[in-house]
């Protein structure tokens, strides 16, 4: 059996990717369509590594679950385009001067392939928003 790589694989550049905005908005949709938000794109050559997805409260917000899609890189009204990779509880919050908002975070840890990329969505709406972020390297 032939193997196709016997060296190890190591990211090239950094490629840490968020949403612009705080994510606010409900999406009951479990095909990737209705609203989202992008937060990663890999690179449109040699694909990246995401390493994990973070969320961040940005103030007082009732619990909800976000939902992690993957785009083939077309169009995401499309929901042949996407697939629900994974969801993750995210528990009601309650802004504070003095201690800190608990920080989600989904490990990922796979090359997602030139092009492809992350769509997020909620499913209820939250006041304050999550701000999402992903960390990871493109070859």
């Amino acid at each position: 059996m032939a193997v196709a790589n016997t060296a190890p694989v190591f990211s090239l550049t950094g490629n840490i990717g968020w949403g612009t905005t705080a994510l606010t908005a409900a999406n009951t949709a479990k095909d990737g369509t209705g609203t989202t938000l992008t937060v990663c794109t890999a690179d449109a050559t040699n694909g990246s590594f995401v390493q994990r997805i973070r969320f961040r409260a940005a103030g007082t917000n009732v619990a909800t679950v976000a939902r992690v899609f993957i785009n083939n890189g077309s169009s995401s009204a499309t929901p042949g385009n996407n697939i629900l990779w994974d969801e993750i509880t995210l528990s009601a919050t309650t802004l504070s001067e003095v201690a800190a908002l608990a920080t989600y975070e989904l490990p990922l840890n796979f090359v997602l392939p030139a092009g492809y990329k992350f769509l997020i969505a909620l499913g209820t709406a939250v006041s304050a928003g999550y701000y999402i972020s992903v960390i990871g390297g493109n070859y």
